[in-house]
């Protein structure tokens, strides 16, 4: 059932609540490099300090420490180390209920990609425009529109004037879009719940799975020297050549051996490749980087490791050159898989309250990576991935939301509140 009250202050309020979106989007909070340069997350973690202190919730910030990054490889194989994290931390909102009922979290990332080309922003990216029931601007689907939902939602209960049940945290991380190193901190540190919903952009969609990531450099020696004395050199770029094709053949095999009903086939990804200097020299060295995906729970991080490593070394071994000269292998980036079993009562928590909100809920999967594999394999507690942005809308010029979506996805969190902690 609906809490009538909500509907009803909500349509007195939501002016209010959709400047604090447009207010957060006008923030600067853009990373750098993915993490490794930085990031401007501090601007946006003021302005919410400030506003939710102003409804009265208990706040905390968690540093992130390049000991926990360090930590969290070791004990999970989660975290990426080397970032600069200089004036970055988590912001924890605690809200807490009249009575000792069950908790709930609400996860979202303050940080942004780089607006990129200003040239191919039809709207200035951190304007926050509305137009056309949708509010344009760097951010808004990915993901602040999903963070200022969930602070909205818990502000349709105050103002009004229920009481909320159990304690509610809200959790803004940072450097989510480096690999997630702020939501590895958050919950490493022990700042969870009894359940999680991570207000990433899925269209309103209950996303109860996604592929987990491995991100692969792979390093190549040659022999340098001008291309007319070829057979005296060994050319870096065409032993690289012969690892790609036995990792083609892997990715062959894995297509054959794991299937998901719903999932694609795991994949491997060559995605960027470098070396040599001119047609008229040997290269002498090739550096290739892949990203490959993985189906979760059926392949875990470390048999998807040992078996990129194994095809790579067994296809060195039959190289003359290579079994003495064996690639550099590194992983410079990774994400466990996600899945939860639709039948967990929280995910039909989550579900029954969207049909009674929007009158339709729908279970799906997710082909990328995010923090809701933190929330699971950490900390442990029932997790849904449920947002009003668009899942193609981020990392691009002209990124936009649905105001409705933004408007629903309040009425969801405020209700899934009262329902889950009751």
């Amino acid at each position: 059932m609906l809490h009538d009250k909500l509907k009803n202050y909500f349509e007195e309020q939501k002016e209010e609540y959709l400047k604090i979106f447009t207010d957060l989007v006008s923030i600067d909070t853009q990373t750098i490099e993915q993490g490794i340069g930085g990031g401007k997350e501090i601007n946006g973690q003021q302005y919410l300090e400030k506003l939710l202190s102003s409804m009265g919730a208990v706040i905390q910030q968690d540093p992130i420490l390049e000991e926990t990054v360090q930590e969290g490889l070791h004990r999970f194989h989660e975290g990426n180390p080397g970032h600069n994290n200089e004036q970055r931390y988590n912001l924890i909102a605690d809200f807490q209920g009249e009575g000792n009922e069950r908790s709930l979290l609400f996860n979202g990332h303050i940080d942004t990609m780089p607006a990129g080309d200003p040239d191919k922003w039809e709207r200035p990216p951190l304007a926050a425009v509305l137009e056309g029931g949708r509010c344009y601007g760097l951010g808004t689907s990915d993901m602040k529109a999903g963070l200022a939902a969930a602070i909205c939602g818990v502000k349709l209960i105050q103002d009004a004037g229920i009481a909320l049940p159990g304690k509610v945290r809200i959790v803004s991380v940072v450097d989510e879009e480096g690999g997630g190193n702020g939501s590895l901190s958050a919950t490493m540190h022990g700042y969870n719940a009894d359940a999680a919903v991570i207000c990433e952009p899925t269209n309103c969609r209950i996303i109860t799975a996604n592929m987990g990531f491995i991100f692969f450099r792979i390093r190549v020696k040659g022999v340098s020297l001008h291309a007319g004395m070829k057979k005296m050199g060994v050319n870096a770029i065409e032993k690289a050549m012969k690892l790609i094709g036995a990792l083609h053949e892997l990715e062959k095999c894995w297509n054959t051996q794991y299937t998901h009903p719903e999932l694609p086939p795991p994949s491997i990804n060559i995605g960027s490749i470098k070396g040599g200097l001119a047609a008229s020299a040997v290269p002498g060295e090739c550096e290739f980087k892949l990203c490959l995906h993985y189906i979760p729970k059926a392949m875990t991080y470390e048999s998807v490791y040992k078996e990129v490593t194994g095809a790579l070394e067994k296809a060195s071994g039959e190289d003359g050159w290579l079994s003495e000269n064996p690639p550099e292998i590194e992983v410079y980036q990774q994400g466990d898989g996600f899945e939860m079993d639709r039948a967990d009562p929280f995910v039909q928590e989550v579900y029954s309250t969207c049909r009674a909100v929007m009158g339709t809920g729908e279970l799906a999967v997710s082909y990328t990576g995010n923090d809701a594999r933190y929330y699971q394999k950490i900390a442990r507690i029932p997790t849904v991935i449920l947002g009003p942005g668009h899942p193609d809308k981020g990392h691009r010029p002209n990124e936009y939301i649905e105001i409705q979506n933004f408007y629903h996805c309040i009425l969801v969190y405020a209700n899934l509140i009262l329902r889950w902690c009751r």
